[in-house]
């Protein structure tokens, strides 16, 4: 049995930017955030506030809830963010 492997708070970061992408225009709730970067509400809640203080994702209340949506500096740092993930893999390194 492996041990188990615990992602960085940068691969938590960008596991959120990921599913944030993925959401587009409409923005992503939340609860989806949970439930696709496997995290709790909470995490989901603390990590999101640092990424909206960056500037890399932005909130927006609709109707009753609360709604993340990627930004355009999000978008490149999260590319960016991808190629040096690659590098970082390649190279058999753990971030």
């Amino acid at each position: 049995m492996s041990k188990q492997q615990y992602r960085s708070e940068m691969g938590i970061m960008g596991d959120i930017l990921d599913v944030t992408a993925d959401g587009g225009r409409n923005g992503i709730i939340v609860s989806a955030i949970s439930r696709k970067a496997n995290l709790s509400h909470y995490a989901v809640l603390d990590k999101c506030e640092k990424l909206v203080e960056a500037g890399l994702v932005e909130s927006v209340k609709n109707d009753r809830n609360r709604v993340f949506l990627i930004t355009e500096k999000g978008l490149e740092f999260f590319q960016e963010f991808k190629r040096f993930q690659g590098l970082v893999e390649s190279m058999n390194l753990r971030y």
